[in-house]
């Protein structure tokens, strides 16, 4: 690979349609103020680089970035791209990542709105990131040990595994299907309305009305505190630690809770049935 060490780039597609160039110590910055640095390339390497440009890596592939910073002004960094490594930087700018294939994301803290929209295949470890509309519709997703803050994450994902992570949201999941979360942490409103095929297992999940309107949802010895209106029109397999505030009208399978606060049923088409010590409690009598 040729190599471009410290140096400044700020024209307009100042590096166009490169192709195998490691860039170390450079800087995207400066005032002509040009767009799409690295648009159109192919076997690019960033390390240690500073980003302070819009659009800077649009239509490439294999990409490997390190150490390296994008800020506010890096908006829309990497669009319809494809093979790319990133490692140990920081992602700032607005609409970070967006129809790109196969990523691999480790040790980053990301900060950008509607950031991974329509990814299909990536790889998330090791990082923080705050967002609104995070990673809307993309797919084949594997998250481990990442820290999440935002609203309305992870909408029509599909093809999802996420292990280890701690996610403070607000209505997460919706219409997302296929999806695995384990040995992880929930919190916030209107987790997972309209999903399909859903399971969590060993996670600790509250906050309010989560999980309704869902259809196949597993939950597999899962805490659930300062959670209400539960399960609404739910279809549900469930097996509960800890008590739960209320359950609103699941409309079928079984839920295993030790402890309820209020069971509310009012709807005639809710058959789900939940299952407390002895006792089984449905829509029209108590069981023993």
């Amino acid at each position: 690979m040729d190599i471009i060490k410290e140096r400044t780039f700020d024209e307009e597609r100042a590096l166009y349609a490169s192709n195998g160039i490691k860039l170390e110590n450079c800087r995207f910055e400066g005032p002509a103020d040009g767009e799409s640095a690295l648009k159109e390339s192919k076997n690019i390497s960033a390390e240690n680089c500073f980003f302070d440009l819009r659009y800077p890596l649009w239509h490439d592939n294999k990409l490997i970035i390190k150490n390296s910073e994008m800020t506010q002004n890096c908006r829309a960094a990497m669009w319809y791209s494809e093979d790319i490594t990133i490692e140990n930087s920081t992602l700032y700018g607005i609409k970070a990542l967006r129809e790109c294939r196969n990523v691999v994301i480790d040790g980053c803290d990301i900060i950008s709105s509607e950031f991974g929209w329509s990814v299909n295949g990536i790889t998330m470890n090791n990082t923080r990131a705050e967002s609104e509309y995070f990673m809307m519709r993309s797919e084949n997703i594997n998250f481990k040990n990442v820290n999440f803050k935002g609203k309305y994450s992870f909408q029509y994902i599909s093809d999802a595994v996420f292990e280890n992570c701690v996610f403070d949201t607000k209505d997460a999941f919706w219409h997302g299907k296929n999806i695995v979360v384990r040995n992880s942490v929930i919190k916030g409103e209107y987790l997972a309305w309209y999903s399909e095929g859903l399971t969590l297992i060993n996670c600790k999940i509250s906050g309010t009305q989560p999980f309704c309107y869902c259809t196949d949802l597993k939950l597999i010895d899962c805490e659930m505190t300062n959670t209400d209106l539960a399960f609404e029109k739910s279809s549900v397999e469930a097996t509960i630690t800890t008590k739960i505030d209320s359950i609103k009208n699941p409309l079928e399978g079984h839920i295993y809770v030790p402890e309820f606060g209020e069971l509310i049923m009012d709807d005639e088409n809710a058959r789900g049935r939940v299952i407390s010590g002895r006792k089984v409690y449905c829509g029209c009598r108590t069981c023993a």
